[in-house]
């Protein structure tokens, strides 16, 4: 049957793709449709096509997959934050255990790459895969395992991802756009899906309870003082996004206002009324007067308290200002961290280079087995913030270096002879750089613990890594965006002999 834009069609969703959409086929054609989970029966309306494939919009599920499950955000869909609220959180947690799976063994050539549960002495059949992206993958993985056995060449088996105890209510920051509805009401929430269109939300079910109150607090404020919200097209208006974070352990409370100006009016006022809510620790605005994506802006000017608040990540402390990278879900943070120390397997004696380090939030907690810890971060400020991490908590065996990895790493190297015995990286989304790669190949350490954001760059690297000597060793994800599509993977490699 042939199909146009706004046909209405009827498909079984059959898999699941990387960025959280439901797959289905009609005809042997592909169909991905968001907000649909596998097993789905659903209606959908068609959007776009390709040759081989085409986008269309979910119209009503008329036969619901065992694991769907209603979404408990009123405006889960028309957000599209959550891609995976749909989805009941045993089976969200299977599709990123999947996703680290699929990269590493496609992108990154880890061919044994077997998951959780599935290793088999015998070469017996395996359960059935999951989202996998294409129709073979069970035969796909028991040929695998049958080689492995046939040959007696070792196969790796994944570690059970980690999740979450309660997948709501955990992220400890929040960026709020402020805008009007088409009657001229002030309103703020969050950006629906590749546009700037506000979605209104009050209340996010994975922020703090706290986001309500103080929001409500900056919108009778701006009401009553006559203080306009950001306009993107004409480039007038003030108040453009407010940032909130909550210290998990200690209850503090930190609100910016990033603005289109360099004063902000009342502000006294706005004081007073933040004041009254439990737990307000810092108060502070933002300059941001660029035509810019860019959330924040370079200058702070802090209205009340230190301009920070501090936050625990086990044992360690840390001070977070507004333009701090701090990780958003402290308790699946100190389970990542736990799981970087236990593979780096430090005694003590260990010298250990912590690339792209941040604020320290990995350094410092290195720093507890390690004999000596250098750390490297692009940003100024972090590193300022990372040296007074270290100071408050009395850590002496840690060195901080403002600049890029790539650069830092092999002057150190060359010109100072610094060695590493483990190497930790967390680089952004991109991955590393390959000048990077090869200084951490030529200094030679005995481990590279990877800590990554993006299993798909983490495969490159670990592909480029491979190449040059180093082996996967042990793997494993840590679920820090429950109804999100993203996920946390540790990788531990070691020098081949």
């Amino acid at each position: 049957m042939e199909l146009k834009k706004n046909d209405v069609f009827t498909v079984r969703i059959e898999d699941i793709s990387e960025d959280g959409a439901g797959i289905g086929k009609t005809d042997g054609y592909t169909w991905f449709i968001k907000d649909t989970v596998i097993g789905d029966l659903v209606e959908a309306g068609v959007m776009k096509m390709k040759k081989t494939y085409g986008f269309a919009r979910l119209i009503q599920v008329k036969e619901p997959s065992p694991s769907r499950t209603e979404p408990r955000c009123p405006v889960a869909r028309s957000c599209g934050g959550c891609q995976l609220q749909a989805m009941k959180y045993e089976e969200q947690l299977r599709f990123k255990e999947r996703k680290i799976y699929n990269n590493l063994r496609r992108i990154g050539g880890l061919t044994r790459l077997v998951l959780p549960g599935e290793k088999r002495s015998d070469g017996a059949d395996i359960d059935c895969c999951y989202g996998s992206g294409s129709g073979d993958g069970c035969e796909e993985q028991k040929h695998i395992k049958d080689q492995a056995c046939a040959s007696n060449e070792r196969f790796l088996e994944m570690e059970p991802i980690i999740g979450m105890e309660n997948p709501w209510r955990y992220r400890n920051k929040a960026q709020f756009p402020f805008g009007k509805d088409k009657n001229g009401r002030i309103i703020f929430g969050f950006y629906a899906g590749r546009t700037h269109a506000i979605i209104e939300n009050e209340d996010c079910l994975l922020g703090v309870e706290e986001n309500k109150e103080i929001l409500n607090l900056i919108r009778d404020y701006m009401e009553e003082f006559h203080i306009a919200p950001y306009d993107e097209q004409s480039h007038t208006g003030l108040v453009r996004h407010a940032l909130i974070r909550k210290g998990f352990r200690t209850g503090e409370l930190m609100v910016c206002l990033v603005i289109n100006g360099k004063k902000l009016p009342h502000g006294d006022a706005l004081v007073e009324r933040m004041k009254r809510v439990t737990g307000m620790t810092s108060i502070s605005y933002n300059i941001n007067m660029e035509k810019t994506n860019v959330i924040l802006g370079q200058e702070v000017v802090n209205l009340c308290g230190p301009g920070y608040i501090t936050d625990y990540i086990g044992d360690v402390k840390y001070q977070i200002s507004p333009q701090s990278f701090y990780q958003v879900n402290p308790v699946q943070t100190e389970k990542l961290y736990k799981t970087a120390l236990e593979y780096a397997g430090l005694t003590g004696e260990e010298t250990v280079w912590d690339l792209y380090c941040g604020i320290g939030t990995i350094s410092l907690f290195l720093a507890q087995k390690a004999k000596k810890v250098y750390g490297v971060e692009i940003v100024p400020a972090a590193i300022a913030d990372a040296r007074q991490n270290a100071e408050i908590n009395g850590i002496e065996n840690v060195e901080f270096f403002v600049g890029k990895a790539e650069e830092v790493l092999p002057e150190q190297y060359h010109k100072n002879q610094v060695y590493a015995d483990v190497i930790v990286v967390d680089p952004p989304r991109k991955g590393c750089d390959t000048v990077c790669l090869d200084t951490i190949v030529e200094m030679a350490p005995k481990k590279v613990v990877y800590v990554s954001c993006d299993s798909a760059t983490l495969a490159r690297d670990v592909k480029y890594l491979g190449e040059r000597g180093y082996e996967v060793s042990r793997v494993r994800g840590v679920d820090q965006f429950g109804g999100g599509v993203h996920v946390e993977t540790v990788a531990l490699l070691v020098k081949k002999r």
